[in-house]
């Protein structure tokens, strides 16, 4: 497998080894760190530099605390180091202890540990730069963990001064972005201390567009200081987070002149003295999306042992979607889809889930929950004695195929994804022990109008997703002739309103001045605020956007604030 980018900068070659760790495995990691020493080795490169925290992987959170996790880390440095030699140095991402276990010391003031990039030469760890950004926001809560480096030092090696820096330290240019989280800017402190050439680890997480926003960021600090600058990136999925990749070299003038693949391992080679080197295409913004998700479901397959998938198919266009991403991630001999036919299921709807599977190459079973439900029905009708049937009857099916789907999952060992798409979890439109029975949240992130894009870009060369799933209306088919718009505003309006309010943060007053009309305003945010409790019991959702819902989101259930448009009683 590849995972190398070369550049050849002021007689110092630069092999960056994009590579995907897996949190915890340090004996697999050191692998893929020797398999990329050896690669740059044989490249004739000075200098390996590999990503933020490359050697335990990012983000291992509270993996951090454990003394054995420190003590696994420390040997395996060690032994990386061992493995160096006087030609090919590695700038490697660790956690550094800084405790001590001296009873007679006195004790650390302080977190126990900090970010750090060490650099390996000759058998031996020469020095260590210590992150000083840390991020606490959003996804990231290194300030929990960590303590901060506090000064710029440069690396000399073969002549060339070398300024590394770790993800966030990159993150805080002031003639870039108008508004700054932090008072330091550790790249302008490193070019004053003497840096030749500007080094960044990274582990930055995978985001719709986010590719072209560091790019552009880097891009600006290389042409500002008139410095190449070489960024590295972790790949792969870890839990909700996703990698990308995307490693890349400019020279001083801010040019691309090395550019990885996203979303995988890979080897790409550049000249700076030339100005030229291996260019890989980028995706477009569907294409990469797609692939992220697939990347994200193997990894988190492979990572909790699962070797095949199993999922519900309605015969609609989310869990069409999703077994696509399915059968791409874990082979479509790996992956059994499930029809669960009720009373109300189309024979349209039967025929499209059973065309899909045939399709993809996929198992394919039939499972009609009608037996089950009379029975419900007939078990809880005297109990329900003088109440017309409402949702209640709806959600009783949605559990039954729910259940249905776990036992199968318990039974063969299969991951059950989940197909519930960012807008209906957003809205609540979805039932807990129902539809939201899974080990993994595949588009939870992804809106309604975006799944659609992703059927169109998966349909682009053959039909895979038969065209009437994606021409029909869009139905939980829970009660006669019922579509989502019965419940929701129009997709096209509703996920405007969902992104504005949950990514961009708008509250009821500033989503109305930005012209949604207030009465949906007041419906949407209601249905958001009452829906929490659901998405705090669900399946870990890969992240692809700005906010998820997930460990990003850190909203209360219980709640007395209302927005000056969300004047409904709490339900």
């Amino acid at each position: 497998m590849r995972f190398l980018t070369m550049l050849d900068v002021s007689d110092v070659k630069f092999a960056l080894g994009q590579i995907n760790p897996t949190l915890g495995d340090f004996a697999g990691n050191v692998a893929l760190i020797e398999a990329a020493l050896r690669q740059a080795e044989a490249q004739e490169a000075d200098v390996l530099v590999l990503p933020e925290l490359a050697l335990c992987g990012y983000p291992p959170r509270d993996l951090l605390t454990r003394d054995a996790f420190a003590d696994e880390m420390d040997r395996s440095l060690q032994h990386v180091a061992s493995l160096v030699g006087a030609k090919t140095a590695v700038v490697l991402g660790f956690a550094k202890r800084l405790t001590t276990q001296q009873a007679h010391e006195q004790p650390h003031v302080g977190r126990p540990l900090a970010n750090g990039a060490a650099f390996l030469v000759n058998g031996r760890v020469q020095s260590v730069v210590y992150k000083r950004l840390l991020p606490t926001y959003d996804v990231f809560d290194e300030d929990r963990y960590f303590q901060p480096g506090h000064s710029a030092q440069v690396v000399l090696h073969q002549g060339c001064k070398l300024g590394i820096s770790v993800c966030e330290d990159a993150w805080n240019d002031s003639t870039f972005w108008p508004h700054r989280r932090y008072t330091v800017d550790p790249m302008s402190e490193l070019v004053a201390a003497g840096a030749d050439v500007l080094v960044n680890l990274s582990a930055s997480p995978y985001g719709i567009a986010k590719h072209g926003q560091r790019l552009a960021m880097l891009t600006h600090t290389a042409k500002r200081w008139q410095r190449p600058l070489v960024f590295v990136n972790q790949v792969g999925g870890h839990d909700d987070l996703l990698f990308d990749g995307g490693s890349f070299a400019l020279d001083a003038t801010g040019k691309v002149i090395a550019q990885a693949h996203q979303h995988e391992a890979d080897l790409v080679c550049a000249d700076t003295e030339l100005g030229q080197g291996d260019l890989r295409p980028l995706l477009d913004q569907d294409g990469s999306l797609l692939k992220a998700l697939v990347l994200g479901t193997r990894d988190y397959g492979r990572r909790c042992g699962f070797k095949t998938a199993l999922l519900g198919l309605s015969g609609g266009i989310d869990s069409a979607v999703v077994a696509c991403i399915a059968a791409d991630a874990f082979g479509p001999q790996n992956v059994h889809g499930v029809a669960l036919p009720s009373r109300y299921s189309s024979e349209g709807s039967r025929t499209d889930a059973r065309a899909l599977a045939a399709n993809l190459g996929i198992a394919f079973s039939e499972i009609p929950i009608e037996a089950p439900f009379a029975a419900f029905l007939q078990t809880l009708t005297p109990h329900f004695a003088g109440r017309a049937a409402d949702v209640t009857e709806e959600n009783l099916q949605a559990r039954l195929r729910g259940t249905t789907l776990m036992a199968l999952s318990n039974k063969f060992g299969s991951l059950l994804l989940t197909t519930g798409n960012k807008s209906e979890i957003a809205t609540g439109y979805c039932t807990l022990y129902g539809d939201m029975c899974g080990g993994l949240s595949v588009i939870s992130d992804v809106f309604k109008l975006q799944v659609y894009a992703l059927a169109r870009r998966i349909n682009r060369d053959k039909e895979v997703i038969p065209v009437a799933t994606i021409d029909k209306p869009p139905s939980a088919e829970l009660r006669p002739d019922q579509k989502d718009e019965d419940a929701l505003p129009s997709y096209s309006v509703l996920d405007p309103l969902l992104e504005a309010h949950l990514e961009r943060d708008l509250d009821a007053a500033a989503l109305v001045r930005e012209g949604f009309a207030p009465a949906m305003v007041r419906d949407v945010v209601r249905l958001v605020r009452i829906a929490e409790f659901k998405r705090r019991q669900m399946a870990p959702g890969l992240k692809v956007s700005a906010k998820a819902f997930g460990t990003g989101r850190r909203f209360p259930i219980a709640h007395g604030f209302r927005d000056i448009y969300d004047t409904t009683p709490p339900t």
